[in-house]
């Protein structure tokens, strides 16, 4: 991760190199900002993406890129949810252990066309969902619906996959921030990432090819057959540093720490799913949810500890 440069006072964590540029880059752009053991895989019929993934539906942020998502059983007249980072949150990173729900916030998102251009601009009223906790991830309630998306910009929303990731798939990391796509394939999943005071599980990690960088954190991670967002850019290993601020390291079960320079990672978004309720409203007491839950509710798992082995 590397850190979103709204502010100086938010400091640490971005991400990290070589792109496919999909539209030009402007040089007066801002600098940008900078998971449980994985079930079996589910083999079964993949349904293939006819269409080639495009930017209709991501989003960019003031240090960060996104995109608008929807589960199943997301309705078009609920409001609609946009999907980034934790550590984009306009108040700076989450705390080990901090869950944010239900807080107030008008920021606005740049929502962009197939091709990267400019559609219009939507706007929050609430982060419904943030967290650096086993994961890191945002999502905000907009003010429109999916219908109030669709029938004004011509941009449906992205569907998240509720199914676990399988290594080997190709994927492509789109950025709205920098309107760049980067494409390799999943090469398979860190048991725990860690990075400077944070730990994530199950972390997806990408192939060589997927160089991210500053401020395509929150980019939506795109199974290329199915169309459907498998998870959340996050973070790579800058400099070959071991447990560092932009620079995490893995963690297996027996505390046994690889470096990997040079490679990224994102967090899985499948766990989303079941804490979805009606109304596109998120209840972490919904059945199959696992995300952290605040402090303040009795059933909040701690914070993993998991060791590290020198």
């Amino acid at each position: 991760m590397r850190k979103p440069l709204v502010s100086a006072v938010f400091t640490a964590l971005l991400l990290g190199g070589t792109a496919i540029p999909a539209a030009a880059v402007s040089d007066q752009a801002p600098v940008p900002d900078k998971q449980a053991t994985a079930p079996a895989q589910v083999k079964a019929k993949v349904k293939v993406n006819t269409k080639a993934v495009t930017f209709a539906g991501t989003v960019a942020l003031s240090n960060c890129s996104g995109s608008v998502v929807r589960v199943p059983s997301s309705q078009p007249t609920d409001r609609a949810l946009v999907l980034s980072n934790g550590h984009c949150l306009e108040t700076g990173f989450p705390g080990p252990g901090q869950v944010i729900v239900d807080r107030p916030s008008s920021r606005s998102f740049t929502l962009l066309n197939a091709s990267g251009g400019n559609a219009g601009t939507v706007r929050a009223s609430k982060v419904a969902y943030g967290t650096m906790t086993d994961t890191d991830v945002s999502l905000y309630e907009l003010t429109s619906t999916y219908r109030d998306i669709e029938s004004r910009y011509g941009i449906k929303a992205l569907d998240l996959d509720a199914a676990h990731p399988q290594a080997g798939r190709a994927i492509t990391v789109a950025s709205g921030y920098w309107k760049r796509m980067y494409r390799c394939n999943v090469d398979g999943f860190a048991y725990r990432l860690r990075e400077g005071r944070w730990t994530w599980k199950d972390s997806l990690r990408y192939t060589q090819p997927c160089q991210v960088i500053g401020g395509t954190s929150g980019s939506p991670v795109i199974d290329d057959a199915t169309g459907k967002v498998v998870a959340v850019n996050n973070t790579i290993n800058e400099s070959g540093q071991r447990c560092t601020d932009n620079n995490p390291c893995e963690v297996d079960q027996n505390g046994n720490v690889t470096v990997r320079p040079n490679i990224g990672y994102a967090q899985q978004t499948y766990t989303i799913v079941p804490c979805v309720g009606t109304g596109n409203k998120i209840d972490l007491s919904r059945p199959g949810c696992t995300l952290p839950k605040p402090a303040a509710e009795k059933n909040r798992q701690p914070a993993d500890r998991s060791p590290v082995r020198n």
